[in-house]
C-alpha cells in the first residue's frame, strides 16, 4: 500500500507533459495510476499485464466477475485488442470515437482473461479526454481502467473524489479537472446480432440506431458471464441511503420525508424541477433540468452529500425518455 498519494496538476502545457511522462513511467512499471477521462476518473493499468490488472481489482476491492473496459488511443490499437473487427464496428468508431462509447467484441489473445472476467469478449473504448489520450500514446499499450473508486461506490468526477476514496492506496492521481460527461460510457455489444445495448450512457439509442438500424437492450438472459461493467444490481452507491422519488409540492416532499424516520437535517435533497422553497433539510442541491448538465453534476452532488454527513439522499426522479435513461439507470443501481 502506498504511504502517500501524489496529485499532479495539468493546467499548463509544461505540467500536462510532466504528468503524462510520470504516469506513463509508472504504468510501464506495472503500477496503477488514477487518470481523468471525459466520463469519470479511471484507475488505469497496463491492459496487457495481468499482474498490473490484478492490482486494480485489489485496490478497488472489485469482484473478479466484473470485467474492465480497455482504453486505446487509435483504431489500430483497438483492433489489436480484438479477434474480429466487423464493418459495423468501423461505422460506430467513425461516428462516435473518440468519445463515451464502448464496443464489446471478441477478445484477442493479447488481453488477459482477468480483464474480461473470464469471458470471450472485451469492451474497448477510445476516450476523448486529451490527458488519457496522451498517456495511452506515450505508453504505446492499451490501459484497463474502471472507475477510480472503491467497488460499488460513487464514481469520481474530480481528482479529490479519487483522493478521498483511494488516497494512500495508490501513488499517483493526475488532476485533469472535472469530467465533462460525468457518467460512465455507453456500452454496445457488437459481437452479437442485432447489436445489444448493455449499459446506457449519454450516447443514447436514437444516435446508435442511426448507424446500427437494429438494437436489443439489456443483458442476454441466458448469459452468465458479464460482458460489461455497470450491470451489477447495486452500483454507484453513496455511503448514505439513496431514494429516487417524485413530488409535486413542498407539502408532498415533507410528507414523503416524514415517513423515513430520519431527522430532516440529515436528509439531503437533489432536485431538478420541483425545487423545495423551504424545509429544514441538511442540504438542497439544484441540478438543471437538462440531461447533459444533470449527468455532469450528479456524482459530484452525491459525493458532496456524503462529505456533509447525509443519512438519506432524496433525488427527484428523472423524466422518462432515452435522453435520461443513463441517469435513471445509475440512480436505480445506487438506490438498490
Amino acid at each position: 500500500m502506498a504511504s502517500s498519494t501524489e496529485i499532479l496538476p495539468t493546467h499548463t502545457p509544461e505540467l500536462f507533459r510532466t504528468a503524462v511522462l510520470r504516469a506513463a513511467e509508472m504504468l510501464r512499471a506495472g503500477e496503477p495510476v488514477a487518470l481523468p477521462t471525459e466520463t469519470v476518473y479511471g484507475l488505469a493499468a497496463n491492459a496487457l499485464n495481468a499482474a498490473a490488472v490484478a492490482r486494480i481489482f485489489e485496490l478497488k476491492g472489485r469482484p473478479a466477475h466484473n470485467p474492465i473496459i480497455v482504453h486505446v488511443s487509435n483504431l489500430a490499437m483497438a483492433k489489436g485488442c480484438v479477434a474480429a473487427w466487423p464493418a459495423l464496428a468501423d461505422r460506430l468508431a467513425k461516428g462516435f470515437w473518440p468519445g463515451p462509447l464502448t464496443l464489446v467484441l471478441p477478445k484477442s489473445g493479447l488481453i488477459p482473461s482477468l480483464v474480461t472476467a473470464g469471458g470471450a469478449t472485451v469492451g474497448v473504448r477510445w476516450p476523448s479526454h486529451p490527458l488519457m489520450q496522451a498517456v495511452v500514446r506515450e505508453c504505446g499499450f492499451p490501459l484497463a481502467a474502471p472507475s477510480a473508486n472503491l467497488s460499488n461506490r460513487v464514481s469520481p468526477t474530480m481528482a479529490n473524489h479519487v483522493r478521498r476514496q483511494l488516497g494512500g492506496r495508490l501513488r499517483l492521481i493526475v488532476d485533469g479537472g472535472p469530467c465533462q460527461v460525468g457518467v460512465e460510457s455507453t456500452v454496445l455489444d457488437v459481437s452479437v446480432q442485432p447489436p445489444r445495448l448493455l449499459r446506457p450512457g449519454m450516447i443514447h439509442e436514437e444516435a446508435l440506431l442511426a448507424i446500427t438500424q437494429q438494437l436489443a437492450v439489456g443483458a442476454e438472459e441466458a448469459h452468465t458471464t458479464l460482458k460489461s461493467p455497470g450491470m451489477l444490481r447495486k452500483h454507484y452507491s453513496p455511503k448514505a441511503r439513496l431514494m429516487v422519488r417524485g413530488w409535486r409540492s413542498d407539502g408532498e416532499l415533507e410528507s414523503l420525508c416524514a415517513t423515513q424516520e430520519v431527522p430532516s437535517s440529515h436528509i439531503h435533497v437533489i432536485a431538478h424541477s420541483v425545487i423545495p422553497a423551504g424545509g429544514t433539510f441538511g442540504r438542497v442541491a439544484v441540478i438543471p433540468h437538462d440531461p447533459e448538465a444533470f449527468a455532469r453534476a450528479i456524482y459530484a452532488e452525491l459525493h458532496a452529500c456524503d462529505e456533509a454527513g447525509a443519512t438519506l439522499i432524496l433525488v427527484e426522479e428523472p423524466p422518462p425518455g432515452a435522453a435520461w435513461r443513463a441517469i435513471a439507470d445509475r440512480l436505480a443501481r445506487a438506490a438498490a
